[in-house]
């Protein structure tokens, strides 16, 4: 072997010498770059805050509600504050939140009904029948949302919430009535409310496109009732409602 080979050998195995810690330690932070999931993060040093827009959208399904249809868009507002505990996959964290929906409305269904009083010893009087239902249009805040965020995987992070909120809308929620008449219904105590409130649950899956970047799937059971803040409580029993939503994380 000649002089100017070994020198090339001698080097080739310098180089490769140096180059092989070096490829082991772009693997590993290549890894590391590679779970953008920030509840991976040591979180006794820094607990995210989340804020996000979200679009949701569902349906009623009890007590002949399977005709109320439910759209609105909004913002979502979260901070973790817990280090993750728990074993296994059950590992996660406590995370309190809010949402704000100044898009809100409700499609319903449209009827007539007549609007009657009846005094002692006479026969009801009512008006000629108009119509009710339809859009109501309304704005919605939920105060308390308190979410468990599984740990997850380095770019899934699953997560189950109960939460409370409360909705206005531009008219008493729902319209309720005849015909034909019922004095309970189309009488004079006929009136519902414009607020109601909104106990629920659900679950949901973060996304974590890049680091500091989701996009987020929930789905939700909704509880709307007055609280008999009206004469009557006519109330949506039950909903499901599907969200939609873009997070960036800090």
């Amino acid at each position: 072997m000649t002089k100017s080979t070994q020198r090339i050998a001698t080097a080739t195995v310098w180089v490769l010498a140096l180059l092989l810690p070096a490829a082991r330690f772009a693997s590993a932070q290549a890894i590391a770059a590679g779970d953008v999931n920030p509840f991976h993060q040591d979180l006794s040093t820094h607990r995210p805050l989340e804020i996000g827009a979200i679009v949701q959208g569902g349906f009623g399904l009890t007590q002949n509600r399977d005709g109320f249809k439910f759209l609105m868009a909004g913002v979502h507002a979260g901070k973790v504050l817990t280090p993750n505990m728990g074993p296994g996959p059950l590992r996660g964290n406590f995370e309190y939140a809010v949402e704000v929906f100044p898009f809100w409305q409700s499609y319903t269904p449209k009827f007539q009904r007549p609007f009657c009083t009846n005094p002692p010893g006479t026969a009801p009087v009512c008006t000629p029948l108009y119509t009710v239902g339809g859009t109501f249009t309304g704005v919605s805040v939920t105060p308390i949302i308190v979410r468990w965020n599984f740990a997850g995987t380095r770019r899934f992070s699953f997560w189950g919430q109960a939460a409370g909120g409360i909705i206005w809308t531009n008219h008493k929620y729902p319209a309720f009535g005849g015909p034909p008449y019922n004095s309970q219904n189309d009488g004079p105590n006929a009136d519902a409310s414009v607020w109601n409130f909104t106990p629920q649950g659900g679950v949901g899956v973060h996304y974590f496109v890049r680091p500091r970047r989701s996009i987020d799937f929930g789905a939700n059971g909704v509880h709307i009732s007055s609280a008999s803040l009206g004469d009557r409580n006519p109330g949506v029993n039950a909903s499901v409602q599907f969200s939609l939503g873009y997070t960036w994380w800090k």
